[in-house]
């Protein structure tokens, strides 16, 4: 109702106001106080009407405008541009699988989350099997040097702490002596790594491919060295074949949530006995049946679990592999490998630490093999 019709509607009625108090009765007199009332309470009811009237007409046409604005704005975020993620990037994913996950809050000493891990993995006495035993000492610790600086610079808000990961039981494609396809390196060579760890500020992992022995054997066997608080725990599923019976490298082995569990109960166990900081945990995935029933797992405030993306390949299979393995099935905190070789072999470029911080979850630990 627009401004003209309540005006002619209002004359309209103090017209009808006015004859009625104007008659005369029949012995030709003005209305006594009756009257008078009656015109009063018809002028109150049409004052009222006009009121609601003028407050109804203010009402719908604010209605009006916010339907108006509300569709406006809901063109608008339509018409504008769509945010593309590559696999394992998207917020909305993490969020539906439930991320970020709900664990014990971090203990005094924790290196996680307010930390990133960036290690060099592998073995001495191998060049071969990774960018720890790939060059002499120096050149190796100055590599890696290099690499913390580079993710330090793609995310300076998570200081980066240098880690060399040894791989301290070696999966072998012959039986040995005791038939159980793994190598156990020598104190020596665990001691020395450690050393070399000491003088790069660096943390280290024991890392143990058991092939066909068991983790409940083997890991007890290292209580020695786990004990120090810069000392932290690695396993790869690929290589515990005892189930299968089949030869490493022949078949991709797999844990159980009950092995992982088991470790995890022992560094627990180890952090109240000699009274250490969190224990960091992680454990090689890069297939579904790698780990299996990853929902029973365990979270202890003294042992912090990674589930690290251990494939390699071209920049997509692996952004498929950590969004399919990794964030698919959250288990607490995250990983990423990158191979300085197999990851290029094809003619891929390596992934650098800004394409790998769009991950969601950002990985905290930080692998080069």
């Amino acid at each position: 109702m627009n401004y003209r019709k309540k005006m002619l509607i209002t004359s309209l009625l103090c017209l009808l106001i006015g004859i009625v108090t104007g008659c005369r009765d029949s012995k030709g007199e003005a209305p006594g106080a009756a009257g008078r009332k009656a015109a009063d309470v018809a002028f109150a009811a049409t004052t009222a009407a006009t009121r609601k009237a003028a407050v109804f007409a203010a009402t719908t046409a604010a209605t009006r405008k916010a339907a108006t604005f509300a569709a406006h704005t809901t063109a608008v975020r339509a018409a504008g541009p769509k945010i593309k993620y590559n696999s394992g990037e998207s917020p909305e994913f993490a969020l539906q699988h439930g991320w970020p996950v709900k664990c014990p809050p971090p203990l005094p000493g924790s290196l996680l989350p307010a930390k990133r891990i960036v290690a060099y993995y592998g073995n001495p006495l191998s060049k071969k099997m990774g960018a720890l035993g790939e060059t002499a000492k120096d050149d190796m610790l100055r590599r890696l040097k290099s690499e913390v600086a580079r993710w330090q610079a793609a995310d300076p808000a998570v200081p980066v702490q240098p880690a060399l990961h040894l791989i301290a039981v070696v999966a072998q494609g012959a039986p040995g002596r005791d038939g159980k396809y793994r190598m156990i390196m020598p104190d020596k060579i665990v001691n020395q790594v450690y050393g070399w760890a000491k003088e790069a500020g660096a943390v280290m992992f024991i890392d143990i491919q058991t092939g066909h022995d068991d983790i409940r054997s083997l890991l007890p066997r290292f209580e020695w060295i786990l004990k120090n608080p810069d000392v932290h725990l690695g396993i790869d599923p690929e290589f515990n074949l005892i189930k299968s019976g089949k030869k490493p490298g022949t078949k991709i082995g797999t844990y159980d949530a009950v092995d992982i569990n088991y470790a995890s109960g022992f560094l627990k166990d180890l952090v109240k006995k000699y009274n250490l900081p969190p224990k960091v945990f992680t454990v090689h995935r890069f297939t579904r049946n790698g780990v299996t029933n990853s929902k029973q797992i365990t979270l202890r405030p003294e042992v912090q679990m990674v589930m690290h993306m251990d494939g390699w390949g071209a920049p997509w299979l692996k952004r498929d592999s950590y969004k399919d393995y990794v964030v698919a099935e959250p288990v607490q905190y995250t990983g990423f490998k990158l191979f300085y070789h197999n990851d290029t072999k094809k003619g891929d470029p390596l992934l650098t630490p800004r394409e790998v911080l769009k991950l969601n979850p950002k990985p905290l630990y930080i692998q080069y093999q």
